[in-house]
């Protein structure tokens, strides 16, 4: 669940299918495995030891615990229990079963089990609230007093909660994934209410509200999909540009209400979506030109834009965007390590040659049918 996503250039499930053949085959371009949006702040955090949690649940070594599904490997969410085995299992990954994957036993039916669910809730909201000394001089200083400072070490419980839900997601629980997203978002907001819109705040919570997008876009929520990445685009938009893993998720963010607006019929609605990811993105190469994935993302961009000038009608504008597309790609100079980018940079030239090939058999069709 990434962007950044901040989290998720994990895999997401998206729609399988589109209105429009030709966003179809880029759709999944733009749209890379998202990093976990507290990873930055992890390297930088305070110098004193980590508090461990006794069930191996750290951000940096999940493990599977006592509170985890073994199905999605992520905490139990709605628990419920198998009858008569009384394994049990969140309730959306044991609902596709009829034998417990566990013990095999035949699922007469399942039960919810809210006492270990309770359980399950109460270590989340206390989890990393655990308190620790402040490893620096005020701190020294204040144990010299007779007096002991500690800090809130709420990073861990954002990046735990983060990392559940990417678990989650990967696994098709979506409820569950929304859910731990939902609380990470909350503490961030609680954050920004306490230090103001800082640079790291409105980075995290943008990446969440995209992953919260894409969450709601799987069940099928388009409405509130596009209020998610929208208030995204709202907080990223105010860092600054220099950042290429935040212009990045600015620009999926968009691309991705884009796309909703595509598959709703708004042709006007999604251009100016994609037109606006592409001029995030041309920002971008102007200063790294050389950057193959960022000329892979402007060249898809292009290739959005013009799908959508095709379809208004516009068959100019839409020719030339694929054109200045395939002149991109195929002047693109990639070492030959990047296996996994030229792979890429194929897949977009063989649909732009496509599209182009498609008009020019169109129009060598029409000659024909007049001459």
């Amino acid at each position: 669940m990434t962007p950044v996503c901040p989290f998720v250039k994990a895999s997401r499930p998206d729609d399988t299918t589109s209105k429009k053949s030709g966003e179809n085959s880029l759709k999944h371009q733009a749209d890379s495995e998202s990093k976990c949006p507290f990873n930055k702040k992890e390297a930088t955090d305070s110098a004193g030891s980590s508090p461990k949690c006794p069930f191996g649940y750290d951000q940096n070594s999940f493990k599977i615990g006592p509170f985890s599904c073994v199905i999605c490997q992520a905490l139990l969410f709605e628990s419920s229990k198998c009858v008569p085995c009384s394994h049990i299992f969140c309730k959306a990954c044991i609902s596709r079963f009829k034998d417990c994957p566990l013990c095999g036993a035949d699922i007469e039916k399942i039960e919810p089990d809210t006492n270990l669910q309770d359980m399950v809730d109460r270590f989340i909201e206390g989890h990393a609230r655990i308190r620790r000394s402040v490893s620096s001089k005020q701190g020294e200083e204040t144990k010299e007093s007779g007096q002991v400072v500690y800090e809130d070490v709420s990073l861990e419980r954002g990046s735990f909660l983060v990392q559940h839900a990417m678990r989650a997601f990967r696994a098709q629980n979506l409820e569950s994934a929304k859910s731990r997203l939902s609380l990470c978002a909350e503490d961030i907001r609680s954050q920004i209410e306490k230090a103001g819109d800082t640079t790291e705040l409105c980075s995290q919570l943008g990446a969440v509200l995209g992953m919260l997008g894409d969450c709601c876009r799987a069940m099928g929520d388009a409405n509130s999909a596009v209020s998610y990445f929208e208030e995204s685009v709202e907080f990223l938009s105010k860092l600054p540009k220099d950042d290429k893993e935040i212009t990045h998720t600015l620009s999926v963010s968009l691309n991705k209400i884009g796309d909703l607006k595509y598959y709703d019929g708004n042709l006007q609605a999604a251009r100016s979506y994609y037109l606006q990811s592409l001029n995030v993105r041309r920002d971008v190469i102007k200063h790294n030109s050389t950057v193959p994935t960022q000329v892979l993302d402007v060249a898809v961009s292009l290739a959005k834009v013009a799908d959508v000038d095709r379809n208004l009608g516009d068959e100019k504008m839409a020719t030339d965007g694929f054109q200045e597309a395939i002149d991109m790609l195929e002047s693109l100079k990639l070492d030959s390590e990047a296996s996994g980018v030229e792979q890429r940079r194929q897949s977009v030239l063989e649909f732009l040659r496509s599209q182009v090939a498609e008009k020019q058999e169109q129009v060598e069709t029409q000659v024909e049918a007049t001459a």
